[in-house]
């Protein structure tokens, strides 16, 4: 962990107090993930299946997971696990059913009308990351848009683990949200696979889905690609801050930089303190509840990553969050309501001590795929808009075109 004082730092100190993980954009990782690529899109399923063995140490004779398995996963899975899955799915589509486009049509002449049409996508792959958690949350929060919206096929790719097999819990969530696929991998991978298409995986117009750098790069070189996928947004490691005055609780404030830390090691995870007092009592809380974490081993590397920003006054505190551009952003802080309409940067906004971080992630309804590493200046998180593109449609009068020309 690294404080900074953000009254005292020049210009060029305060970007490099901000700064994320290099390790993230690492150029080498650019070249192993366009070699990965490249081996799919000529090798197919069997490229797929030979950097599963070697990434995941499975060896699988096929790709796919059926849809019985999936309704078997259901219907084994325990009652009161189907339950929360049910409520955040009731949740998400609440949500998200509010966001339907509509059709718009103007008449911007007399004889001339010009209109837009919204179509669902075709084909949209969702990527669901595994590795040392399955996401059972983040299908449902790709695959329940995706049903809203109507697209037609809607694959899911999953890393399996060491025993071949995909989560029960991630195969129920499948079954619960209507996929029409699911296949059994993950990592750049899964990304080429969904991009190209291979003998058994569809190509898609788009993908969607967080995930490690590997993953973000397979993305974004994919899109770049001519008749190459659309991609939702740039979403990579996680990342969390957390604003806290010195009337915030300081176990609540710990529980949700360490939410973050925990999910990977090149996670990061920012507090924005408006005191050096507050900040070492939050230190020390975090250190009291790290060392009780299940994935302490994954918080405590991640947590080198973090940062300790003083900032004593609004006009700093707002400074900071805009220039960093949060994924999550968690505000733990006196007037917080008051501050939401001066935020110009973030992917999700957590409003006051009973609004932890996770409740986003699994059951509030908002989505949880989020733009990371500053990406929020631009983009949005995942909304239902995402799975559908726009037409526009113009008809004129004979009148109108004699007018117009």
């Amino acid at each position: 962990m690294k404080l900074f004082d953000w009254t005292s730092l020049s210009a060029s100190e305060r970007l490099s107090a901000l700064a994320r993980p290099a390790s993230v954009s690492d150029p080498t990782i650019t070249a192993n993930v366009a070699e990965i690529m490249s081996a799919v899109k000529t090798g197919g399923d069997k490229a797929v299946l030979d950097y599963t063995a070697k990434f995941d140490g499975v060896n699988l004779n096929d790709l796919r997971v059926t849809l019985t398995e999936c309704k078997t996963a259901w219907d084994n899975l325990p009652q009161d696990q189907q339950q929360a899955l049910k409520i955040a799915k009731s949740n998400i589509e609440a949500f998200h059913n509010a966001q339907m486009p509509q059709n718009i049509e103007v008449e911007t002449m007399p004889g001339v009308t010009c209109r837009r049409e919204p179509r669902a996508i075709e084909t949209v792959g969702l990527y669901v990351p595994g590795g040392t958690a399955p996401l059972v949350s983040t299908l449902l929060m790709l695959a329940i848009p995706a049903k809203i919206a109507g697209n037609d096929k809607r694959v899911i790719v999953t890393p399996p683990m060491k025993s071949g097999k995909v989560n029960k819990a991630v195969l129920a969530a499948a079954y619960l949200c209507e996929v029409t696929d699911v296949f059994a991998c993950g990592g750049a991978q899964a990304i080429a696979a969904l991009a190209y298409g291979t003998e058994s995986i569809p190509k898609c117009d788009k993908i969607f889905g967080p995930g490690n750098a590997y993953v973000a790069t397979a993305k974004s070189l994919a899109s770049q690609a001519s008749g190459g996928p659309a991609i939702d947004l740039p979403a990579g490691p996680s990342e969390a801050m957390v604003v806290a005055d010195e009337k915030s609780n300081p176990v609540f404030v710990a529980s949700d930089l360490l939410s973050q830390a925990e999910h990977d090691t090149m996670a990061q995870v920012v507090l924005v303190c408006t005191s050096q007092s507050w900040a070492n009592v939050i230190s020390q809380e975090v250190d009291k509840q790290l060392a009780t974490l299940p994935r302490r081993d994954i918080a405590a590397k991640s947590w080198g990553n973090s940062r300790f920003i003083i900032a004593e006054n609004q006009s700093d505190i707002l400074d900071v969050i805009n220039a960093y551009a949060p994924e999550h952003l968690i505000l733990q802080y006196d007037g917080a309501d008051e501050l939401v309409s001066d935020i110009r940067n973030a992917g999700s906004i957590f409003i006051g001590p009973w609004t932890p971080e996770s409740v986003g992630d699994y059951a509030s309804g908002t989505n949880h795929t989020l733009p990371t590493f500053g990406a929020a200046r631009a983009y949005s998180g995942v909304t239902l808009e995402d799975y559908f593109k726009y037409i526009s449609v113009q008809k004129l009068s004979k009148d109108g075109f004699k007018t117009l020309s």
